[in-house]
C-alpha cells in the first residue's frame, strides 16, 4: 500500500506544509495510516520521492520537474527534512512506497520523470509479469530502454508516453491530450489482462502532469471492487493553525490551491471529498477542476444502486475509502464536467483518435 499526494496552487508552498509538518502529512502516513488495512505490510518504508516544479520559468534551468528519491524510510530522512523547509513550488508530487513489485532501489522510487511530464501510481498492475513482453512490444523505440526500474508503475508509464504524439515537447500538452492519452493506457491494460486471461483485478491510480495541467485517476478494473483511496480538497488558503494543525479555508469561489492525496492531510472532515471508484480529475492551468467518470466494461449503468466491495482493496492492502463509495456517487460526479463532450469518458470512443504519432489506441 503505498500513498501519494499532488499539489496545485496559484502560489508556491513550502514543501513542508505538505510532507512533514502536518500531523497527518503523507511522511506520517507511512507508519500511521488512518485506513491502513493491510497487516501483512506494517508501514510503508521501501522509499520516497518528492517532485516539484521551479516557481518562476527559467530558460537555463528548462521546464523538467526535479525529483528527489531514497530507498530510506521517509519519515527518517533528514536530507527530506531539510529541503522542504528550503524549497517553495505551485506543483508538487510527493509518494511513499510500500513495495508490491520491484526491488528496494532508487530506480524504482516515485515519481518519474519524462521531459516535462511527471508520474506516479499507487495501486498495482494484476500478474504483470504475464503481460509484460506485449507491454515492451508496444512501446516505439526511442521508449523502448526508458524503464530503468523493475516495477509495473514506471512501464504504466511508458505506455502513457506512447500514446503522447512527442512525449519530449517543450510546450504544455493540453489537459485533453494528457486524458485521452491516460484513458488509453488504461483500456490497454484491460485489454492486455483479458488476452492473457486474467481475472485479478487492477488498481490504477495514476497521477500526471507537464507542470500545467494535472491527471489523477481513481480506477479499479472491476464492477463489483472499490478502488484504492483517493481524496480531493480545495480552497483559497491552506494554514497551520496550530503546530501540527492545518485547515484548508475558502474564502471565496476561486480555486487557488487544489490538493489530491491517498488519505486527507487534515482531520476536518469537511475538507476533503471521497472522489468515486473508476473516476478520472483533470487540473487544468486555470485551476478548474473536473471530475469525470470513466466509461468502460466496468463502469456502472445508470441507476445502478450496487455498492461496490472493499474486500479486494484490503486484502490487497489498498484501503479503498473509510465510507465507501456507491454508484449513485460516481454517477453525481459527472454534473461537475465543465464541457458536454466531458460529461462521461468513454475509452472506447478514443478507439479513433490518433496516439503514437500515426498509431490509432487499440
Amino acid at each position: 500500500m503505498c500513498r501519494l499526494l499532488v499539489f496545485k496552487g496559484a502560489d508556491p508552498i513550502q514543501l513542508c506544509h505538505l510532507v512533514t509538518r502536518p500531523a497527518h502529512s503523507i511522511i506520517n502516513q507511512a507508519f500511521d495510516s488512518r485506513l491502513r488495512l493491510d497487516a501483512n505490510r506494517a508501514v510503508n518504508g521501501d522509499g520516497f520521492g518528492v517532485g516539484w516544479y521551479d516557481s518562476q520559468p527559467d530558460p537555463e534551468l528548462g521546464n523538467a520537474p526535479c525529483i528527489f528519491t531514497s530507498v530510506t524510510p521517509a519519515w527518517n530522512n533528514q536530507n527530506l527534512q531539510r529541503i522542504a523547509e528550503k524549497i517553495k513550488s505551485p506543483l508538487v508530487f510527493a509518494h511513499v512506497r510500500a513495495s508490491t513489485a520491484g526491488a528496494l532501489s532508487e530506480t524504482n522510487c516515485h515519481p518519474w520523470r519524462y521531459g516535462r511530464l511527471m508520474w506516479m501510481h499507487n495501486g498495482q498492475i494484476s500478474e504483470f509479469s504475464k503481460i509484460k513482453r506485449k507491454v515492451l512490444a508496444s512501446l516505439p523505440e526511442p521508449l523502448f530502454l526508458f524503464p530503468q526500474g523493475h516495477t509495473d508503475s514506471e512501464f504504466a508509464f511508458a505506455v502513457f508516453l506512447s500514446h503522447l504524439g512527442n512525449p519530449l515537447q517543450t510546450e504544455p500538452f493540453s489537459y485533453k491530450e494528457l486524458r485521452d492519452a491516460m484513458l488509453a493506457t488504461i483500456n490497454d491494460f484491460n485489454t492486455w489482462a483479458r488476452e492473457a486471461g486474467i481475472r485479478e483485478p487492477s488498481l490504477m491510480n495514476f497521477c500526471v502532469t507537464d507542470g500545467q495541467s494535472i491527471i489523477c485517476t481513481r480506477y479499479v478494473s472491476s464492477k463489483h471492487d472499490q478502488a484504492a483511496s483517493l481524496y480531493f480538497s480545495s480552497g483559497t488558503s491552506f494554514y497551520e493553525h496550530s503546530p501540527g494543525t492545518y485547515k484548508m479555508v475558502k474564502t471565496d469561489k476561486r480555486e487557488k490551491i487544489i490538493v489530491v492525496a491517498s488519505e486527507p492531510l487534515t482531520f476536518e472532515k469537511a475538507d476533503w471529498m471521497e472522489i468515486p471508484t473508476n473516476t478520472l480529475v483533470c487540473i487544468t492551468p486555470k485551476m478548474n477542476v473536473l471530475q469525470l467518470p470513466i466509461v468502460d466494461e466496468y463502469a456502472l449503468g445508470k441507476g445502478d444502486q450496487t455498492v461496490r466491495s472493499p474486500t479486494f482493496a484490503i486484502k490487497t492492502g489498498y484501503p479503498p475509502s473509510m465510507s465507501g463509495a456507491t454508484a449513485a456517487a460516481a454517477a453525481a460526479a459527472a454534473a461537475v464536467a465543465a464541457n458536454g463532450d466531458d460529461a462521461g469518458l468513454s475509452i472506447a470512443s478514443l478507439r479513433s483518435t490518433p496516439a503514437r504519432g500515426s498509431t490509432a489506441v487499440r
